[in-house]
């Protein structure tokens, strides 16, 4: 088997100033010191992993020299060589995508104190305020019904659950809305982790902007072959990387605690998807085609979040304005601009720079599947933008897997038209009155 050159950068490595680093457009101090650390640690970890299991280390081996094979990463006579760092130049390296995770990690506390001391008081100012479930009266037989079984039961199951816990069929049908109830998230966490998002969605769209606005392959985008792949790593595309992958990788993390969707698996495929498609750009040395996809995406999702934030708060006209901005947005940026710019950039321009390559297929194909699902998110916002105009309610169709809240409303509303029935019943019995108000005889009230 050829052995290829390994693209994981040495220990060691000849340092470069700050300012040599900032003049050649290389990364910054910081983001390499922790590149050397993560990666001291990894050399550390398959040290000892190779002292240990040392039939393992080698298959381990193995597979890694076969999977950074030159040709499924590079075009032809490009070697892993080629692209090591020279003359103050710094290079892509897989091993930058290491602070990714702790970067996560780290958002996930920022989202805490920005939930607590940003959202929970911008959610109260708009009148959002933090519900309180109704307890209710712990009961076996129904809870294991209910999460063994289903959380909608029949009027059949509902009968046979009455009888065997000697209560109304009444009382059942309660007790399976409250437990329902208690499970549905509240609007206030519904407008903080919409909030969240709208804010970084923002600042990376900010910063994607000004990373963006001077570089010549945003007007030009034959400049974004140019050079390939000898092209070096500048500060602002190795923060602008780093930073949204952390963000994706952050959301996957908080799965567990964030409101369940219907599409749940879908946003688990997605998630995972966008950060396979960066990962991979990245280590291709795709940057310049990248920095445009993630632009192009992230411009569009800002409108999303606010809607969904002034739907929490029950400002409809204002969400129904927002989500018409982010549907024209969409359209343009996803529909239009991504596969008449983006995809003729990837799929088009590189034939007269390169001959056909792995990674260029491979590159394109996971392109081609984002546009596919471009269509399919069209189809829910249609659905969306019909319900918007001709109902003038907008509800997204696949997001929460809940209930609106009404269903709570409703079962408050009818028990206390249930309380007041039954204080006016005792009211006129005490009086002399049947139900109907009409005089019961006297003698007559046990019959």
């Amino acid at each position: 088997m050829h052995r290829c050159a390994d693209p994981w950068p040495r220990l060691g490595a000849p340092g470069v100033s700050a300012s040599e680093q900032r003049r050649k457009g290389c990364c910054e101090r910081k983001g390499k010191t922790f590149t050397y650390i993560s990666t001291y640690l990894y050399t550390e970890y398959l040290n000892f992993f190779a002292e240990s299991y040392p039939i393992y280390s080698r298959m381990f081996q193995t597979f890694k020299e076969w999977f950074w094979l030159e040709r499924f990463w590079l075009p032809p006579t490009i070697k892993w060589s080629d692209l090591e760092d020279h003359d103050g130049l710094v290079f892509v390296k897989p091993s930058h995508l290491y602070m990714t995770i702790p970067y996560a990690f780290g958002l996930l506390i920022i989202r805490h104190f920005f939930e607590k001391f940003i959202a929970t008081p911008l959610a109260k100012s708009f009148g959002i305020k933090e519900e309180v479930r109704k307890k209710i009266t712990p009961n076996t037989v129904l809870e294991n019904f209910f999460k063994h079984s289903t959380r909608q039961p029949s009027q059949t199951d509902i009968y046979g659950l009455a009888k065997k816990c000697n209560l109304t069929e009444r009382q059942v049908e309660r007790w399976f809305r409250s437990r329902r109830n208690q499970e549905r998230p509240c609007r206030m966490k519904k407008f903080q982790e919409a909030c969240w998002r709208f804010a970084f969605y923002l600042m990376i769209t900010v910063a994607g902007i000004v990373f963006l606005y001077d570089k010549p392959w945003v007007y030009d985008l034959w400049e974004v072959w140019n050079g390939y792949p000898r092209q070096p790593l500048l500060p602002s595309q190795y923060w602008y990387y780093i930073l949204e992958m952390s963000f994706y990788w952050s959301l996957i993390f908080s799965l567990g605690s964030d409101v369940k969707r219907k599409d749940f698996l879908a946003h688990v495929i997605h998630h995972l998807a966008a950060l396979s498609l960066m990962s991979f750009s990245w280590c291709a040395n795709y940057i310049r085609s990248g920095t445009l996809v993630m632009i192009v995406h992230d411009v569009a999702d800002i409108w999303l979040e606010s809607a969904k934030m002034f739907s929490y708060a029950g400002w409809k006209q204002t969400c129904n304005t927002l989500f018409l901005i982010f549907s024209t947005i969409f359209f343009i940026s996803r529909l239009i601009i991504f596969p008449f710019w983006i995809l003729y950039c990837t799929l088009i321009l590189p034939l007269h720079y390169l001959e056909p390559f792995f990674s260029y297929i491979f590159l394109n194909l996971q392109l081609l599947v984002l546009q596919a699902l471009h269509l399919y998110w069209c189809y829910f916002i249609l659905k969306m933008l019909r319900r918007c105009l001709f109902m003038k309610n907008i509800q997204d169709v696949r997001s929460e897997d809940e209930d609106e809240d009404e269903d709570e409303e409703e079962e408050e509303e009818e028990e206390e038209k249930e309380e007041i029935t039954k204080g006016k019943e005792r009211d006129c019995l005490k009086n002399g009155l049947g139900a109907n108000r009409d005089l019961i005889p006297n003698g007559q009230h046990g019959h």
